[in-house]
């Protein structure tokens, strides 16, 4: 697959430089029109294994957090995903994974501007960690190659006011269980103790994206051992539904 002339914007390495001086590239990013024009689609070349294997976990960090600019400021890349599921028909090279919420306001291939074959996308609400989570992850990094997990909570979440609260609803209990310890875990936050302290509520999320990004690796001696080789990244970060932006604790 050649790379075609007008390149998507090119992917960053932690320290600003580009990949491989350039050599890992996009197609087309989208061009400036005026304000109300239809957006300009591109032929965007679909993630494959050469440039997988040219990202380290920073560089992969480097362009989530690129990919979260470019959707705040409406900068966003706008590709031809027809062309992108034949190009991935046969093959997937993700560059990194993403545990999330099922929040309907936390898309994670929207709020990191990314299309088909980009990440893995795990939700589940309230994005904690189980042994289906874990398995996932370690099929996402050790078998396919990705070099950054993500750990995304965000503000708001009606999982975590669930937990907060200690909501006993079918299935939800044993669901939430997974999330009431970090809620033990938030002291001194002041007023009521419940879901209608937002104080308390974002101090619990953050405690839990947290939580759950030691978890994958504490659990997991697969994501550990690709940890301690430097071939992955193990990242906690909150998106704020409100703004779009996603706070990176690293």
């Amino acid at each position: 697959m050649k790379d075609q002339p007008n390149e998507r914007r090119a992917f960053l390495t932690a320290a600003g430089a580009l990949l491989a001086a350039g050599a890992v590239s996009r197609a087309a990013a989208q061009t400036d029109t005026p304000a109300g024009t239809p957006a300009v689609v591109q032929k965007c070349m679909a993630f494959n294994k050469k440039w997988q294997g040219l990202v380290t976990p920073e560089s992969a960090l480097a362009m989530l957090r690129e990919g979260n600019k470019r959707f705040v400021t409406g900068n966003n890349i706008y590709c031809d995903l027809r062309e992108q599921v034949k190009e991935t028909a046969d093959q997937q090279a993700p560059y990194a994974a993403i545990l999330g919420c099922i929040d309907s306001r936390v898309p994670p291939e929207l709020i990191f501007d990314l299309h088909l074959g980009d990440i893995f996308a795990a939700r589940v609400a309230g994005n904690f960690v189980n042994t289906d989570i874990l398995g996932s992850m370690e099929y996402a990094t050790k078998v396919a190659g990705a070099k950054l997990i993500v750990v995304l909570g965000h503000n708001h979440c009606g999982a975590i006011k669930g937990a907060v609260d200690n909501t006993q609803l079918g299935n939800l209990t044993a669901m939430l269980a997974n999330i009431r310890p970090e809620v033990l875990k938030v002291k001194n936050i002041e007023g009521p103790q419940d879901s209608t302290n937002e104080h308390l509520v974002q101090a619990v999320a953050e405690q839990n994206a947290r939580d759950a990004a030691e978890m994958l690796s504490a659990r997991s001696e697969v994501l550990r051992g690709l940890v301690g080789e430097g071939k992955l990244k193990i990242v906690p970060a909150m998106h704020d539904v409100g703004t779009g932006a996603i706070n990176w604790f690293d």
